[in-house]
């Protein structure tokens, strides 16, 4: 089962950008563990609300941005674009530990705001752009198995960045947190930087101005003409607008949980808002499962429809995390729900690798930066809008609380995948 996998990660090109993913993915996670600290340390009370403006910050430059970066990866150097972004990225997450770490003084609170905001707009042109390369590295009839082990490597190093945050947090600090986080774009650059291929489209250093003056005239041009193109593929390809809809649905989901599942994890099982190892922990079994049942789905995933097995996945998750709730609600305890969490990941695992190849194996590859940059901005919308929305609710509404709201989000999820699961068996059949 594993030599695939090892053959694939033996070639020099792909070994470079997987290990790129490890550790940026890794930094990501524990830059997001950290900001739950963050919050929990300038204002003492971490409210929902609190955490979803923090959060806000790495979503909205996905709404706004992603569009025109794909553009960008479809035009320009994909292996520069990413190692350029990277640096970048190490520079500006660096500021925040040298200068504006400083709880006593909420009024640096809104510059850290503002940089993960630039730091995730970075990030913008980096995702679109890997996705968009991996065709590039890898022969066609390994792009299933290259996706399974870019999904599996951001799994791994996402729950291993959670799970050993909540440890450097709540044992060294914000400040070491930060740092190593920095430290793993500068690395991520330097894997990206290495990769010999070669590409019909340059991104000079004038490039890079003339991208920096640009973005604001391709938010328009490119939306009228070149997005439109690729919004257009997206509706008319059927596949491909499945994914579309998998994606807005599966992250409208993920935003309505993300900080209610948080505050009720820390408050059914943790001691204070600046406490995030529960969560660390909670995480990391979420992400050991789901790397565990990516490595079978990857190399059994071929053998069943990947619509079906998505569906059945989302419907069955949704059932789990409702029985889930329910009993962590009532034993509140921490090995309880590292188990269940733990099983949980493995009913999404499939998830996460079949909408990716699902793309790759059926869009058309002048496309695939429009359509990767399309798909995050409009599902990263449908993520913020139900992220505010459901901290709104748990933190204004009296006789709501973020048990009950997880409860019903886990119902809503449940009816909507069966109503797609239903519905797509129809299309299928006629």
């Amino acid at each position: 089962m594993i030599l695939p996998y090892l053959k694939l990660i033996s070639k020099r090109n792909f070994a470079l950008l997987w290990s790129s993913q490890i550790t940026s993915q890794f930094g990501d996670r524990l830059t997001q563990i950290a900001l739950v600290a963050v919050v929990g340390s300038f204002f003492k009370d971490s409210t929902n609300i609190g955490l979803a403006i923090i959060f806000s910050m790495t979503i909205i430059p996905v709404i706004l941005f992603s569009p025109a970066t794909g553009v960008y990866a479809d035009r320009w150097d994909k292996r520069k674009i990413m190692y350029v972004c990277d640096f970048f990225r190490f520079l500006m997450v660096m500021l925040i530990p040298l200068f504006f770490l400083r709880p006593q003084r909420t009024g640096f609170f809104p510059i850290i705001c503002v940089i993960i905001f630039i730091s995730s707009t970075l990030g913008r042109f980096f995702i679109p752009t890997k996705m968009a390369f991996i065709p590039q590295l890898v022969r066609e009839k390994d792009i299933f198995l290259a996706n399974t082990i870019i999904a599996i490597t951001a799994i791994g190093a996402a729950a291993f960045g959670i799970g050993l945050g909540g440890i450097i947090v709540d044992g060294l600090g914000l400040r070491p947190a930060f740092y190593l986080d920095a430290f793993t774009f500068f690395a991520s650059a330097s894997f990206i930087f290495f990769i010999k291929i070669k590409e019909e489209k340059h991104l000079s250093a004038h490039d890079i101005v003339e991208i920096s003056k640009d973005v604001v005239e391709n938010i328009k041009k490119s939306f009228l003409k070149e997005i439109a193109d690729g919004i257009k593929y997206i509706l008319t390809a059927k596949e491909t607008k499945y994914a579309f809809r998998t994606f807005l649905f599966l992250f409208s989901y993920l935003g309505a949980l993300s900080t209610v599942y948080i505050n009720f994890i820390q408050t059914t099982l943790g001691t204070s808002s600046e406490q995030v190892k529960e969560v660390s922990f909670v995480v990391l079994s979420v992400g050991a499962g789901a790397f565990l049942g990516a490595l079978v789905y990857g190399r059994l995933g071929h053998k069943f429809s990947i619509k079906k097995v998505i569906n059945f996945s989302t419907l069955l998750a949704s059932l789990f995390l409702f029985l889930f709730i329910v009993r962590i609600n009532h034993s509140r305890s921490i090995t309880e729900a590292v188990a269940l969490n733990f099983l949980l990941g493995i009913l999404i695992s499939p998830i996460l690798v079949g909408v990716n190849s699902l793309i790759h194996n059926t869009s058309e590859k002048a496309f695939l930066g429009r359509i990767f940059g399309s798909i995050e901005s409009v599902s990263h919308f449908g993520f913020l809008i139900t992220m505010f929305v459901s901290s709104f609710l748990a933190d204004q509404v009296k006789f709501l609380d973020s048990f009950k709201i997880i409860i019903s989000i886990a119902i809503i999820g449940f009816i909507v995948s069966a109503f797609f699961l239903i519905s797509d068996a129809k299309v299928n059949r006629t």
